[in-house]
């Protein structure tokens, strides 16, 4: 009669053991991705000027969220590792972005090739280093000592939390996917107010894409989200911390997955906006509206990749404009907005002192990953949305672009951008403090760049493959 009794034990005990069990089989499979994922908040310890817009005459008042910076690290079956950080704020500068990078090398051992800082561009986030410094007043004594040590905090985040995500690599399975969510509006064609929702022919391009890697556990349990969309975080205008609507998109994100660190990247939105915007009810609305169309990509069969990592960065040379007319920094002068004055007046002094303009931006970055079948773009700068129609009729709509990552310098206009002129043409430059626009040919150059790197990764993959059989 013992006996009886004690062969159901045992039969449960073998049961309970078979998950386990199937799990170590798959973790001990040498063809399985590694990832690891880690947040840390990156909200200003004080209040301080807050990024993005001209008009603000204070520092932020209040938090609506916190701030991040997340680090997913892939390794693929080679031991090839990747890092994407991404970061709630409106930019990286080419100081800042090196300075990071030079670090993660010396700590981690990380290849510039293989590092991503993306940021999302939140208008709702501190002034970071240099970054857009013709927007602002001038700063007193204690302002300037705010944005450096901020400057600090965030990069020491950044270094802390991509040493954390390092350390939890484990077997991990990666899959894409892409969704759509429609709240991105043309803002060069169509009004910047509550007049476009009764618009029924909106004008000009957008891209309405949601772009979507999952990662998951090897039992497809989901561990992060990195996701995309190609609009400006610029829903809200008023004086309290928030990542906009992609800081909403991902609190949503991970209340809909519990324990799913969710990360957000820009993609080319350049010259779209929410719209309608200036409530917070909206900026939550979108992001709802995005958290529900990435769940929605993950409810649905999404392409499984294979653990391989591929990489390519390099940075070219960008034309610029000549030098501006002395009549038009007059004009400037007397009938421009205080930033346009403050850099009509920054380049009379430069052209006063015979300092010599640089006759281009030598430093542009572009940079792309082969994650096993999925293709990424990672361009530089704010990008309008003309260049995912470009390269994805170069390289296949199934190809994922970013924007606002590793240096965002100035707006990047395509050809029709440029030769309309407008914002995003020519006075953004002045913004950053260039003295004019690129000059033609920058679309070309850019895009030529971008499908030259992929095809090489293209090569390179087919090669290893054959090596393989």
């Amino acid at each position: 009669m013992r006996r009886l009794l004690l062969i159901p034990v045992f039969l449960w005990l073998i049961l309970q053991a078979l998950p386990a069990q199937g799990q170590n089989n798959i973790t001990n499979n040498k063809r399985w991705w590694k990832a690891g994922v880690a947040k840390t908040v990156i909200t200003p310890q004080e209040y301080m000027w807050m990024a993005g817009y001209a008009a603000r005459t204070s520092p932020a008042d209040g938090k609506l969220h916190d701030l991040w910076a997340k680090a997913l690290a892939l390794e693929d079956a080679a031991g090839n590792r990747v890092v994407v950080i991404t970061t709630d704020i409106i930019g990286f500068d080419r100081e800042l972005s090196v300075s990071v990078c030079n670090q993660l090398e010396e700590k981690y051992g990380l290849e510039r090739r293989n590092i991503i800082l993306s940021s999302s561009h939140t208008h709702s986030g501190p002034v970071i280093n240099r970054n857009l410094s013709l927007i602002y007043p001038p700063f007193d004594a204690v302002q300037q000592e705010q944005v450096e040590h901020n400057r600090t905090f965030v990069e020491d985040r950044i270094i802390t939390v991509t040493g954390r995500a390092l350390n939890s690599l484990a077997p991990a399975r990666i899959a894409s996917g892409v969704g759509y969510a429609r709240f991105a509006v043309n803002r060069r064609e169509n009004p910047w107010d509550e007049q476009s929702i009764y618009n029924p022919s909106l004008k000009g391009p957008s891209d309405h894409v949601v772009q979507v890697l999952k990662i998951s556990d090897p039992l497809e349990r989901p561990l992060a989200v990195l996701f995309g969309y190609s609009c400006h975080a610029t829903t809200l205008d008023i004086m309290k911390w928030s990542g906009d609507y992609p800081g909403f998109a991902q609190i949503e994100i991970e209340k809909m997955y519990p324990g799913v660190t969710s990360m957000f990247f820009a993609g080319f939105g350049a010259d779209q906006n929410p719209l309608p915007r200036r409530e917070l009810a909206l900026a939550e609305q979108y992001g709802k509206e995005l958290a529900v169309a990435v769940s929605k990509v993950i409810g649905d069969p999404m392409m499984e990749l294979s653990p391989s990592i591929q990489t390519v960065y390099h940075e070219i040379e960008l034309e610029l404009s000549p030098p501006p007319e002395p009549e038009m920094l007059e004009k400037s002068l007397a009938e421009g907005a205080d930033w346009q004055k403050r850099w009509a007046l920054l380049m009379k002094e430069k052209l006063a002192s015979g300092e010599k303009f640089p006759e281009t931006y030598p430093y542009y970055p572009v940079q792309t990953l082969q994650l096993g079948e999925q293709t990424l773009v990672v361009l530089g700068g704010e990008v309008v949305v003309d260049y995912a129609f470009a390269l994805r009729k170069a390289l296949g709509n199934d190809l994922m672009v970013m924007g606002y990552a590793n240096d965002v310098m100035s707006y990047i206009p395509s050809e029709r951008v440029l030769q309309e002129g407008g914002y995003e043409g020519e006075s953004s430059m002045w913004v950053y403090g260039h003295h004019g626009p690129y000059a033609p040919g920058i679309e070309n150059k850019i895009v030529r760049e971008a499908v030259q790197q992929v095809q090489k990764l293209k090569q390179t993959g087919a090669t290893a493959m054959k090596q393989k059989q």
